[in-house]
């Protein structure tokens, strides 16, 4: 079938009512006579998944009998999918308003899309945005309970989704464009940090470092169809701890670009692991500040945003290992079974997660080297999307996009499954609770002290693989 497309008037007058004249670049069609199996088409579809009240929220410790449990909602959480299609080749990129999903729940409704779409399981994308102000549905141990019934909700409306933005499918072209959120986000481990602008292939993970880059990926759309806006940056969802829900700053995002342009903007968190909201002072950000600055950049991103030729929307999906600390695993299982009185603060939290942790633990295998974890890439012509279950620090994210063969690398973290933090060596040396508290939270031996630089190169090996 010769696929019938608008004239390129037509295709920007489309434009401009679904951006509100937020973007005076030129949309050019695909050339006419190609067929629809030639032409990037993109869907999106979208579901309510606001939680009920009395489940537990999670992302913070609560003492058993002391839980976070919701008693109001501040603002609507949702799953967003996106559906690329180019031929016989069709993806989806999810994003879910949840801390965490378990690899087990990725799998299981990656399978189940599948079965539903007859997009391959194999590249359906979940991604949580990692809001503390919702629901988990990875076992996070006094950090927020699994809410059983709530996670098949999850599920169905991911389905439900997916469906959606398949049915939604339309003729696109995409654009990229990026611009710096200044005063949206801060390195929380220190105040002695540099920022993307000062990094270069020398720089080092002796210093840490914030990337304030914001990306956005449009999709402008024929057919009548309002184009599509996705934008990924950098900082934890942790400005609210009270038992409200929603997504956190990225809700007040939302309804502000709803209300300049006209379109529903959807969220990719990206290498997060050691930044926080805002500019620093307070800690956990000024919600209403952060949006602000994030909305700007979103602005400026499209406003600046060039077209991307995409041929084909290939997706590479490899195990990687990321190598434990098992000697680190036996001292403090020692320490606890000699001394469990002083094991009742700092690194083990209070006395209570410190036994129940213990008793957990006690049962691992003690010899077990490494964790395999899933690692993906999506290439659309010269950007990459990287998808991995991690919190990986600032560094690492800048490391691999330095080094990246690709004009543009976004690393979309939280996918597929939560590891925890992937830190720097000193992070281990500092005793911090990135490097020894959140393993034990999430029921894992404690990683090496070389994981992360060890992961960044597998991830850069799988970037150039599919480059190639």
């Amino acid at each position: 079938m010769t696929l019938n497309l608008p004239s390129k008037t037509m295709a920007r007058r489309t434009f401009n009512r679904g951006l509100a004249a937020a973007s005076a670049l030129a949309f050019t069609p695909p050339s006419l006579g190609k067929t629809i199996a030639h032409v990037l088409q993109a869907g999106q579809g979208i579901v309510d998944i606001t939680p009920p009240i009395g489940i537990e929220l999670a992302g913070f410790h609560k003492t058993p009998g002391n839980e976070r449990l919701i008693e109001g909602i501040r603002k609507p959480c949702a799953v967003r999918a996106l559906v690329l299609s180019m031929g016989p080749e069709e993806s989806a990129i999810v994003s879910v308003d949840i801390v965490g999903v378990s690899h087990d729940f990725s799998h299981k409704v990656s399978e189940r899309v599948e079965a539903e779409t007859g997009i391959p399981a194999g590249r359906v994308r979940i991604c949580a945005t990692h809001s503390h102000s919702t629901p988990t549905l990875r076992f996070c141990l006094q950090w927020g309970a699994i809410p059983e019934e709530y996670g098949n909700t999850v599920a169905d409306s991911i389905v439900e989704a997916v469906s959606k933005a398949k049915a939604d499918l339309s003729p696109a072209q995409l654009f990229i464009g990026k611009a710096t959120a200044e005063g949206a986000n801060f390195n929380r481990t220190t105040k002695d940090y540099q920022t993307e602008d000062h990094f270069d292939k020398e720089s080092s993970d002796s210093t840490r470092w914030l990337d304030r880059d914001l990306h956005v990926l449009r999709f402008d759309r024929f057919e009548e169809k309002d184009p599509l806006l996705w934008y990924h940056f950098s900082a934890h969802p942790v400005c609210y701890t009270d038992t409200l829900a929603g997504p956190d700053w990225p809700a007040l995002v939302t309804e502000t670009i709803e209300a300049k342009l006209g379109i529903t903007p959807s969220f990719l968190q990206g290498h997060a692991g050691d930044v926080n909201p805002g500019d620093g002072d307070p800690w956990l950000g000024v919600p209403e500040k952060v949006a602000d600055r994030v909305v700007e950049a979103i602005i400026e991103a499209n406003d600046n945003a060039v077209e991307v030729g995409v041929h084909d929307i290939p997706v590479f999906v490899e195990k990687v290992q990321i190598p434990l600390d098992p000697e680190r695993l036996q001292q403090d299982l020692s320490a606890y079974r000699e001394h469990p009185d002083q094991c009742s603060s700092g690194e083990w939290v209070d006395s209570g997660f410190a036994k129940a942790w213990f008793e957990r633990a006690s049962a691992w295998d003690p010899n077990r080297q490494n964790l395999e974890i899933q690692v993906s890439v999506m290439r659309l012509g010269e950007v990459a999307l990287l998808f991995h279950p991690s919190e990986l620090f600032s560094y690492y994210g800048l490391w691999i996009r330095e080094r990246s063969p690709f004009k543009h690398t976004l690393l979309v973290g939280y996918t597929d499954g939560l590891i925890g933090y992937l830190t720097d060596p000193s992070s281990y040396e500092k005793h911090e609770y990135a490097a020894v508290v959140v393993p034990k939270i999430l029921e894992l031996p404690p990683y090496d002290e070389e994981a992360t630089r060890s992961f960044s190169k597998d991830c850069l090996h799988l970037l150039e693989k599919i480059h190639s």
